[in-house]
C-alpha cells in the first residue's frame, strides 16, 4: 500500500524548518526529509510531514584558512562540486554519482573508493540539525561530539540536517587509467592494486571472465581531459545509449544476456586522462536499475567474488549489469559501512523491470556469510537484530536515538526495521 504525507513543505531557512517540526509535533505527525530520491529504500517515506530540499540550498561560506566549506543541506552534490571548482577547491573523495543532495548523500553513507579516503561523511567537520523538539543543535568534534560522531551517518533518525561543513583542499588533478583485465588477474592482484593506487575500482561483467579496472592517482599535470568525442562515445553512446538498448533486449529476450555481456565486456578499450577530481570520480548514469550493495571485510573480498561468480555460472540468472567493486579505509562513524574495519564494497544491479529477487537474494546470502553490512540507501532484507551483530557500535547509535527522539518523530517503517522500535 502506498504511503502519502499529510503535507509537504519546502522551508528556505533553518528557523522555518524548525517551525515545521514544531508544528508537526503539535499536530501529532511524524516528519521525514527527502533528498533527490536517489535511494532505493523507503528511508524517507512518511505518512506525516515531508520536508523537501528545494529551497534549502547554497554555499553559506568558505573558510580557506580552516580548509572548509559550509553548505545548505539540500544543495545537490553537483552544485557543490561546481561551486568548489570555481573557487579552486575540491573534496578529497566522492562517489561516482553526484545527483544527490549533500544531506541525502551523507545520511545514507555514500562513498567512493580509496586507499586513505572514501566516505563523503568522513569529510564532515561540523553540522547543524533540527531536533525532535524543534530546537537547533550545532555539533562538531569539539562541541556535542557524541552527537556529531553518530549524526554524520544518521539515516534521518536523529534529526533533520540543515547545514553541513566539509573539509576541502586546493583543487588537484587526477590521472585516471582505465583498462580491461581478466577476472583471475584482478582477483589474484587485488590487494596489490588497492595498496599501489590512491583510488582503485573494477567492474566484473557476469557471464564472462572480463573486468574493466580504473586507477585514479594524483598528478602534477598538465590536465589532459578526454577529447570531447571520445568522452561522448564512451560515456554517453556506449555506457548509456548502447547499454540501454542491450538491457532492453535482455529484458525482452533473456537468453541473449550472456552473449551481449561478452560483447559489453570488450566494448570499452583502455584509456588514460587527467582532469579535476569530480570529472574523474563521477560519471553519468542514465540507464535505470535496481541496486544492492554490501560492505564486507576487505580480506574477504576475493573469496566472496569468486563465490558470486560461481553462483552466476551455475544458475539461470541473466545479469545485464556489471558488478562494481570498491574499497574504503576503516573509519570511526558508528553506522558507517566501513566503521572499524578495512572494507570492500560489492554492488550488484539489475535493469529496472527485470526480475531481481532471486539474484539479489543469492548475493545477500554470500555477503551476510562474510559479515556483510548493507548500504543504507540500497535494497536489502536485513533487520535490526542482524545489523546489531555486524555493527559493534550499533547500541551506541540507538541509545543516542532514544535520547534525542524518544517519541520517534523522525521514525518510519524502514527505520523500525533497521534500528528497532
Amino acid at each position: 500500500m502506498a504511503v502519502s504525507p499529510v503535507r509537504t513543505v519546502a522551508p528556505s531557512s533553518t528557523e522555518a524548518l524548525a517551525e515545521t517540526v514544531r508544528r508537526a509535533v503539535a499536530d501529532g505527525l511524524r516528519v521525514k526529509a527527502v533528498g533527490t530520491g536517489h535511494s532505493f529504500t523507503a528511508a524517507a517515506v512518511t505518512d506525516g510531514v515531508l520536508i523537501r530540499p528545494d529551497r534549502l540550498t547554497g554555499i553559506h561560506g568558505i573558510d580557506r584558512s580552516a580548509g572548509t566549506v559550509t553548505v545548505a543541506a539540500g544543495t545537490p552534490l553537483k552544485a557543490l562540486n561546481a561551486a568548489l571548482a570555481a573557487e579552486g577547491l575540491s573534496l578529497t573523495n566522492m562517489g561516482d554519482i553526484m545527483e544527490q543532495t549533500v544531506s541525502g548523500a551523507v545520511g545514507t553513507g555514500t562513498h567512493g573508493t580509496g586507499r586513505e579516503s572514501a566516505s563523503v561523511a568522513a569529510q564532515i567537520r561540523g553540522l547543524e540539525m533540527v531536533l525532535a523538539d524543534g530546537s537547533v543543535l550545532r555539533c562538531s568534534a569539539a562541541s556535542n561530539a557524541d552527537i556529531f560522531s553518530a549524526a554524520r551517518i544518521g539515516l534521518g533518525a536523529l534529526g533533520v540536517i540543515t547545514e553541513l561543513t566539509f573539509a576541502v583542499e586546493p583543487e588537484f588533478l587526477l590521472t585516471a587509467r582505465e583498462e580491461p583485465m581478466p577476472f583471475d588477474r584482478v582477483t589474484s592482484e587485488f590487494d596489490q592494486l588497492v595498496t599501489e593506487n590512491e583510488h582503485f575500482e573494477f567492474y566484473w561483467f557476469p557471464h564472462t571472465d572480463g573486468c574493466n579496472t580504473k586507477r585514479n592517482n594524483r598528478s602534477q599535470g598538465p590536465a589532459r581531459p578526454l577529447p570531447r568525442m571520445r568522452g561522448w562515445i564512451d560515456d554517453e553512446l556506449l555506457s548509456n545509449g548502447v547499454f540501454q538498448a542491450a538491457c532492453s533486449l535482455g529484458k525482452a529476450v533473456p537468453a541473449t544476456v550472456p552473449g551481449v555481456a561478452r560483447v559489453s565486456s570488450r566494448a570499452l578499450s583502455a584509456r588514460t586522462y587527467t582532469d579535476i577530481p569530480y570529472k574523474v570520480f563521477t560519471s553519468p548514469r542514465r540507464v535505470r536499475f535496481l541496486e544492492m550493495e554490501y560492505a564486507i571485510p576487505r580480506e574477504a573480498a576475493v573469496e566472496a567474488l569468486r563465490e558470486l561468480k560461481g553462483v552466476v555460472e551455475r544458475s539461470d540468472f541473466r545479469v545485464s549489469f556489471p558488478v562494481e567493486v570498491r574499497t574504503a579505509p576503516a573509519d570511526d562513524i558508528p553506522l558507517s559501512t566501513a566503521s572499524g574495519r578495512e572494507t570492500a564494497y560489492v554492488a550488484v544491479h539489475m535493469y529496472r523491470g527485470t526480475p531481481h529477487e532471486a539474484y539479489f537474494g543469492a548475493v545477500e546470502r554470500i555477503m551476510t556469510a562474510h559479515g556483510g553490512r548493507p548500504h543504507w540507501g540500497k535494497l536489502h532484507s536485513r533487520d535490526a537484530e542482524y545489523l546489531a551483530g555486524v555493527y559493534p557500535r550499533f547500541g551506541e547509535f540507538t541509545a543516542l536515538r532514544d535520547r534525542l527522539d524518544p517519541d520517534r518523530v523522525f521514525g518510519n517503517d524502514y527505520l523500525r526495521r533497521v534500528l528497532g522500535e
